[in-house]
């Protein structure tokens, strides 16, 4: 009975601080908050946001909304102390507030940085967790307890004395600091493949050396909350090279290679290229390798050491036309001229065939069952894949030679019999 009474009391003495003139105030000054704040998102969202992304808009409106609201409950709280002692309400939605921020923070970084799927999903809603836990163990005093006891369990590495609350902590500010430098990246990267007037391997060099640069210095602003002297790089930096000396060097050359491809611009993303047996467009350039597509499809991933140490046939290095060769075959009775005017006009016909330098059309050779013609023309386009191209300058030269009577010639064989009576009359 006298812990039901002290129950009562204390919802009693609850209800009757919220009924208090203290209490509305901060009741009012909470919704105001929160309805400026909402209509700041709504205004500031869709002049900020990216116009071409409708989702980017709606996350960034989410995520503005706490933020705003979280700026106005704290103003309006350091306005209220000068008349109250405390604010125990306006403490209270500032701490939903700052955890609502940091989960939408979270989810608008790690929606922009990484592919959709359904771990992006499961990782939100365990990062949601995790923020309304700390909340709760927050706001009902449990944190000082917690933390003592995180700080006692632990171990010892030589003079580092190790916790599970820094291995907690340093956790915390390495994923952080990782996600944000890879968000960073991602919209340098943006930024910078859309300046067309840098030369497409310039904007790739850029890219790949603000992303290192990023991580690299997010990397070293999380080693001091680890309790990492960074004089301890010193060692690493050892230690780093001894692993470059024995397993690590290929993977070294390769990265370093792709600086040196970048910077000497001896092939760029769209050229056509021959990389050993490998003949396609070069459709990407990352730290370890890059990627040639075939025409039939296919993808091929050499290693960017091959490209420094090997030859390398880019037909496009100095001129991105690209020269056509079709042959064609024509019995040595058919009209000459007229079947190099059919091949020319089948060619004039395609406008992917270029006017300058203008198509001909050669005799290579008198052949065994005909005479060797081959059409010449030039193309400039980005996909470099021709079959269809020659496919349709094929099937009108094949109509107009069968409606022109030009015959295609096929091998043939003469037969010869001898009969065996003269055969044996001759041996006789």
């Amino acid at each position: 009975m006298v812990e039901l009474s002290e129950l009562q009391g204390l919802i009693s003495k609850l209800w009757q601080q919220l009924h208090s003139v203290q209490a509305l105030w901060q009741l009012a000054t909470l919704g105001l908050c929160l309805g400026l704040g909402a209509l700041l998102a709504h205004y500031f969202a869709p002049r900020t946001a990216p116009t071409t992304q409708t989702l980017s808009r709606a996350g960034l409106q989410r995520l503005l909304f706490p933020l705003s609201s979280l700026l106005l409950v704290l103003i309006a709280k350091g306005v209220l102390l000068h008349w109250y002692k405390q604010a125990p309400i306006l403490n209270l939605a500032s701490a939903l507030l700052i955890a609502l921020a940091l989960i939408r923070s979270a989810a608008f970084i790690m929606r922009h940085t990484f592919a959709s799927g359904p771990w992006l999903l499961a990782s939100e809603r365990w990062l949601s967790w995790a923020a309304w836990l700390g909340v709760i163990i927050y706001t009902s005093g449990l944190w000082p307890v917690l933390r003592e006891a995180l700080q006692d369990i632990g171990f010892s590495i030589g003079k580092y004395q190790i916790s599970l609350l820094l291995l907690l902590q340093g956790g915390l500010a390495v994923t952080a600091a990782m996600l944000i430098a890879l968000w960073l990246g991602r919209v340098a990267e943006a930024r910078i493949m859309n300046a067309l007037s840098l030369q497409i391997n310039l904007r790739v060099m850029f890219t790949k050396l603000i992303q290192f640069i990023l991580i690299v210095s997010a990397l070293l602003l999380t080693l001091p909350v680890l309790g990492i002297d960074l004089t301890v790089l010193s060692v690493f930096g050892g230690m780093l090279g001894v692993g470059l000396g024995f397993g690590l060097q290929k993977i070294a050359a390769n990265y370093v290679s792709s600086f040196i491809i970048l910077i000497d611009r001896a092939v760029s993303i769209g050229d056509l290229v021959t990389i050993g047996s490998h003949t396609g467009t070069l459709t990407k350039m990352t730290a370890r390798y890059v990627v040639v597509r075939h025409n039939s499809g296919l993808e091929a991933i050499i290693p960017n050491e091959t490209i420094i140490t090997s030859t390398v046939f880019n037909h496009t290095y100095s001129d991105r036309r690209v020269h056509i060769a079709m042959p064609v075959q024509i019995a040595y009775n058919a009209d000459l001229e007229l079947a190099k005017t059919i091949m020319l006009t089948a060619a004039h016909h395609q406008h992917r065939a270029l006017r300058e330098p203008e198509a001909r059309v050669f005799v290579l050779a008198f052949a065994d069952h005909g005479l060797s013609l081959e059409l010449s023309f030039w193309v400039e386009d980005s996909d470099h894949v021709y079959t269809a191209l020659r496919s349709a300058i094929y099937t009108e030269i094949w109509h107009e030679f069968r409606n022109q009577g030009i015959e295609i010639p096929y091998p043939q064989r003469d037969i010869r019999l001898i009969r065996a009576e003269k055969n044996s009359a001759r041996s006789k």
